[in-house]
């Protein structure tokens, strides 16, 4: 069922399926061929004029039109003067009411945020209108550790377990969220009043943690009392968790660095507003960067050497480079413009566009299933009216796993995407604004 048919009532949800059914639904078949766009592939050349070809939930084929044999029975789409772009991943969100720590201790691995997350809040509608179909959503940094990090995918549910995403032995993916700088410094529950007493209470706990690991490795009669945290770190420290490190400053960089060098976790920095600084540094230490654009920069005194060729001076040295929102700091719904804006301050429009699909599929391993449109990965992708480059682009439609979770045609979706009278909460939206 559609998000926005949700809180209608019966009578109202049968009217708009007649409607609907009056033009047919390109879902209800099982294969779709999307057919005239300018594809983008990210991973591979554009296609001025081809095919995309969906079955079920999985991308079967991308080529020239012509090129494409077009199955019997299939839907087809024209989309003639449309682009065709992979679904946006964010590296980094707050959307869905998101929680992570409290103010008891500055450092708590054991809190998991998948245990706050509102997915029928209408900030999730606003970003499948942005075009973001793949997100770490992640608490604050107001703590040097607030908790486990969740990786979902903007399905239609109503629970989290059906947007989160799994790993192979069927936990829930997510990270873990840590913080330097000025934020963790100034929060509460016992935060460190320095950045050195910030690193020393990250390394007892680790230090901790490798101890709790050896422990239960040894085995012998009188193993460990289980701990939540413990657990988390160990994940950690065995590479089964990546650490998504909230960081400013070149100095606060460079401690994660030695962090990580001295623990041997893996790490993705973010927001690194001083990458520019220490980008050799960075670019040696082999770590992934997710970096943000702000087109009115300014709140933090640490952010004020935040420099817009960030992205250009680490994609000239190679370094893995994503983009985020930070969603409310940038609105996803207009998570799209950072590529324009990386490539307008000397990042190639290659490295801007996988800044915004596959580079962050692969901070999230997630890569094999999502992240550019190729044959076998998971029909993730979005129709745009225009280049994604361009500020006058719109997001027309939004799929993800095949299904259309956003259409600009349809009156309650429009609303998440424009804004008006209901477009903050579902169940006043749905009273006021949808399909009068």
């Amino acid at each position: 069922m559609h998000a926005s048919l949700r809180y209608l009532t019966p009578l109202a949800i049968l009217a708009v399926i007649a409607v609907g059914s009056l033009g047919g639904d390109e879902n209800s078949s099982p294969i779709r061929a999307y057919v005239g766009a300018h594809i983008i592939p990210v991973t591979a050349p554009e296609i001025p004029d081809g095919v995309l070809l969906v079955e079920g939930e999985t991308i079967t084929a991308v080529g020239k039109r012509g090129e494409v044999a077009i199955p019997k029975g299939a839907k087809v789409i024209d989309l003639k003067g449309k682009f065709l772009f992979p679904g946006l991943v964010c590296t980094h969100s707050h959307v869905g009411k998101v929680q992570g720590g409290d103010g008891s201790s500055p450092i708590q691995p054991g809190v998991r945020v998948l245990d706050s997350i509102d997915v029928l809040d209408s900030t999730l509608e606003k970003a499948r209108a942005g075009g973001i179909t793949m997100a770490n959503l992640m608490s604050g940094s107001g703590h040097l550790l607030s908790g486990q990090t969740a990786y979902l995918k903007l399905r239609d549910g109503v629970t989290v377990e059906e947007l989160a995403l799994r790993n192979k032995d069927g936990s829930m993916a997510g990270g873990i969220k840590m913080a330097n700088g000025t934020n963790s410094i100034k929060g509460s529950g016992g935060s460190p009043g320095t950045r050195g007493k910030s690193a020393a209470l990250v390394r007892e706990q680790f230090i901790k943690a490798q101890q709790y690991r050896d422990k239960i490795a040894a085995g012998g009669d009188d193993p460990p009392d289980r701990d939540l945290a413990m657990e988390a770190l160990v994940d950690v420290l065995e590479g089964r968790k990546v650490v998504h490190h909230h960081t400013h400053r070149h100095d606060d960089i460079i401690t994660v660095l030695r962090l990580k060098k001295e623990f041997g976790f893996k790490v993705v920095l973010h927001h690194v507003s001083e990458a520019w600084k220490v980008a050799d540094e960075i670019a040696e230490s082999g770590v992934s960067c997710s970096i943000i654009y702000l087109d009115s920069p300014g709140g933090k005194l640490e952010a004020r050497d935040l420099e817009w060729k960030n992205g250009a001076e680490l994609e000239k040295r190679g370094v893995l480079t994503a983009f985020h929102t930070d969603d409310p700091i940038n609105d996803s719904r207009w998570f799209l413009r950072s590529a324009g804006l990386a490539v307008r301050s000397g990042m190639s429009r290659q490295k801007a566009l996988e800044a915004v699909t596959i580079a962050g599929a692969e901070m999230m391993d997630q890569a094999e299933h999502t992240g550019s449109l190729t044959v076998g990965k998971k029909a993730d992708f979005l129709i745009l009216n225009g280049d994604p480059l361009s500020v006058y682009t719109r997001v027309l439609e939004t799929h993800v796993e095949g299904n259309k979770v956003f259409d600009l045609d349809d009156p309650g979706d429009r609303l998440w995407a424009e804004g008006g009278f209901g477009a903050g909460h579902r169940r006043l939206a749905s009273g006021c604004c949808f399909y009068k």
